[in-house]
Order: structure tokens, then sequence, then C-alpha cells
């Protein structure tokens, strides 16, 4: 088995420049890549990381495709914006991941600074956001990721997240009927 890079339909999207997309589209290739290299070698220590550094990239450019669109009035992800805003402030690389807990109903937001450490096992991903510098600095200089913050949040199709969220949920209710 080998992995593709996935092609994301991303038109153009404001504050983050099409260098910078390209700049990023070619890293994430490159976890794609160092995937299929890694992927029949037995206990290879570095699958877990490029794996998923592949993976949350996808997730990450998935968000932005298609135009930007505002978050369902009403929906359960009312405030996630603002504590996803909060945990990247978190100094160094790494990623906001936003998960559902389908036990306790509960969304998890955590700073995860290496792809293969910190993920919360078995639950679904709600959102993703890219905190490690090749994902802004063609834009913004370190002392700007807010900007980068802002300009992400800026470009999100919420209906993204929302349909993550509801096939979560929909999960959750799949387990409490078994």
């Amino acid at each position: 088995m080998t992995y593709t890079p996935k092609t994301f339909n991303l038109s153009a999207l404001s504050g983050i420049s099409d260098k910078q997309i390209k700049v990023h589209l070619a890293l994430y290739e490159g976890y794609v890549k160092q995937v299929n290299e890694l992927i029949d070698t037995p206990n290879a220590p570095r699958f877990a990381f490029e794996f998923n550094g592949m993976r949350l990239h996808e997730y990450y450019f998935e968000q932005l495709e298609g135009r930007q669109t505002s978050l369902t009035s009403g929906s359960a992800l009312e405030g996630i914006e603002a504590k996803v805003k909060e945990t990247a402030g978190t100094r160094g690389p790494g990623w906001v991941v936003v998960y559902f807990d389908p036990v306790t109903q509960a969304f998890h937001t955590a700073f995860v600074h290496d792809h293969e450490i910190g993920q919360f096992a078995g639950l679904p991903i709600i959102l993703v956001l890219d905190m490690w510098e090749h994902a802004y600095m063609v834009d913004y200089l370190p002392a700007e990721k807010k900007n980068y913050i802002d300009a992400f949040f800026a470009n999100v199709n919420w209906g993204v997240i929302e349909r993550r969220f509801d096939s979560a949920s929909r999960r959750s209710e799949k387990m409490s009927a078994a």
C-alpha cells in the first residue's frame, strides 16, 4: 500500500499567500513521501511522526477548502475559536487539535508539540491548526503568529468542521445504543 498526496481545492485565502500555501503543501507532500518510504520498515522509529504529520496536514488543509463559512448559529462548536486561539498562544511549535470525546460528549483542546506525542487515542479530530513555523513564516514573523491565527480563522470553512463533529456525534449515539 502506498499513500498519494491529496489535492485540496484552495482558492485565494485572506492573509495567507499562495506562496505560503505552496511551501506548506510541498512540506505535506514530503510527509507522504516519508510515510511511503517507511511503511514496510519494521519498528521504524520515525513512522508515527511522519504518518501523523501527513494526516494532521490533511485535516488542516481540508478546513481551508472551498470558501470561508461561518459557524451555524446555536452550534455546539460555539466558543471553540476562542479556546483554540488561547491554546495557540502556547510558546513553541506544534499543533492545536480539538478532539471530541464521544463518551463524555466533551471537547478537548490540546497543544500537541510533536506529531507522535500527545495525541488523544481514539478521539475524533474536529479541528486542526498548524502552529509550526512552516505554516506561516513566508507571510508572518514569529512575533506575528497571532496575525496568522486570525488569518487562519478568516478562511476556515466551518461546514467542514461541523461535519466532522456531526460524524463524531453519530458515532457516539451508535456506541450508546450498542
